[in-house]
């Protein structure tokens, strides 16, 4: 039955030939299109790469494929788009003045969450103060100079005070945290003996613990990440649920966040006495 099957074949020079075609474009000219889409102010990348990358700037990119190819490029560009986002994170100042939350991307409407195929077994229902959502959560640290410190992009339904999560987010960092009460923790003692101070609001079902003016100030400044994540979502255009991979998806992400750590104008909060105070404490 086998060779009766394999008589039916092609032959082995026509099946058997790998392709010998390289990529026009390098990982550099990749990322570089991927991070330019978030500043274009194009709300399709397609129309986008026809509009731009081989109309207006074709001259800048001369071995730029079609878009169909240019899609198979993208999976390639992960890990130096990765890297590249790890970077700017290194670089951002160290100021120890830090605010922390979460953003929910949602991939599919909640209704449609057990028929969606393209993020199954990635993505997950989660709930947060908005209410449930079905799709990934986007962890951000900032400083109060608006840029980026750590990030991490995790299923819809992990906390946001998970001990793992917060202990890679926070790992190497002293000074101040500011969060909101979803990051009310038991953790504080491990984090304040590695130079690291939580700060949140208690419920209204726990004792309030005695703050002093700063810290108090701290909490009510601490919605400055708030218009990062509304960077993010009107100008960067993170959230969208029209991605068909999750490679490229998560690519798009790291793309968005990069854009925004080149932006020149951020969101940005100063406090000049608490900045002496911790100079002052180191």
């Amino acid at each position: 039955m086998f060779q009766a099957y394999k008589s039916y074949q092609l032959s082995k020079g026509i099946i058997g030939k790998k392709p010998t075609r390289t990529t026009d474009l390098n990982g550099s000219e990749v990322s570089t299109i991927l991070v330019a889409y978030h500043y274009s102010g194009y709300k399709n990348f397609e129309y986008y790469y026809r509009r731009c990358i081989l109309g207006e700037y074709a001259d800048c990119f001369p071995d730029a494929p079609t878009y169909e190819c240019f899609l198979s490029y993208i999976p390639k560009a992960v890990d130096l788009m990765y890297l590249w986002m790890l970077m700017t994170a290194s670089l951002a100042d160290k100021t120890g003045i830090y605010f922390i939350d979460s953003k929910k991307l949602e991939v599919c409407h909640l209704r449609r969450e057990r028929s969606h195929k393209v993020f199954d077994g990635i993505a997950a229902k989660g709930k947060t103060s908005t209410g449930w959502f079905f799709g990934l959560k986007l962890h951000l640290i900032i400083n109060n100079l608006g840029q980026i410190v750590s990030f991490g992009i995790t299923p819809g339904n992990v906390a946001d005070n998970n001990r793992g999560l917060l202990k890679r987010l926070l790992d190497g960092l002293s000074g101040i945290c500011v969060g909101d009460k979803g990051y009310l923790t038991k953790l504080f003692d491990f984090f304040y003996e590695n130079g690291l101070q939580l700060l949140t609001k208690p419920r209204k079902n726990m004792r309030k613990l005695p703050l002093d003016n700063r810290h108090n100030l701290m909490i009510d400044k601490r919605a400055v990440i708030e218009s990062v994540f509304d960077i993010l979502k009107t100008v960067c255009d993170i959230e969208h649920s029209r991605h068909r991979s999750p490679i490229n998806a998560l690519v798009h992400t790291i793309s968005a966040l990069v854009a925004y750590q080149y932006m020149e104008q951020k969101p940005k909060v100063f406090y000049p006495s608490i900045r002496q105070t911790l100079k002052k404490a180191a």
